[in-house]
């Protein structure tokens, strides 16, 4: 096997879709993968900045993700450039799906985010969630993603997430 052909086997695309769209799609390292928990690291994806208020994803980040073929959720580490932890962002996601080199994860709208130092905790987007009209389309995944949102939200306010992602 050539150098490039190692290099290419560490890679891995992730694509976030989101109502049958592609909402973003970059390319991250693969770390680790399982069978069941798949985790990439990879520089921020998103243009410029976004500050949230209570965080500010910017060029620089660097995010390791953990996702899962068998659950409802991913959750990524987020560091500055300089190695700083920020906090845990996670998506409430339908389980991801690797096929190859591509990673496909479904974005359900819900998130949580933890701060480094565990004093913020907040569930996001649960206005999009209602919005989006699964609990009328697909109640069982609604149901799902609910259920998974609360488990972070438990597994946050309790500890850290380096028991889920050790």
């Amino acid at each position: 096997m050539s150098a490039n052909s190692a290099d290419r086997l560490q890679q891995l695309d992730v694509a976030l879709v989101k109502a049958g769209r592609t909402k973003i799609r970059y390319t991250g390292e693969l770390l680790a993968d399982d069978g069941t928990r798949v985790t990439v690291r990879a520089p921020w994806a998103g243009s410029g900045v976004r500050d949230f208020g209570f965080v500010r994803f910017e060029p620089g980040d660097v995010f390791t993700e953990y996702y899962w073929r068998d659950r409802w959720y991913a959750v990524k580490e987020v560091r500055s450039a300089t190695g700083t932890l920020k906090g845990w962002y996670c998506d409430i996601t339908r389980p991801a799906v690797r096929s190859g080199q591509e990673l496909l994860v479904e974005d359900l709208d819900l998130d949580l985010w933890r701060s480094a130092d565990g004093t913020d905790v907040r569930r996001l987007d649960e206005d999009e969630f209602a919005e989006s009209g699964i609990a009328e389309t697909d109640p069982a995944a609604a149901a799902a993603a609910l259920a998974a949102l609360d488990e972070l939200e438990t597994l946050a306010r309790d500890g850290d997430f380096r028991t889920l992602l050790a």
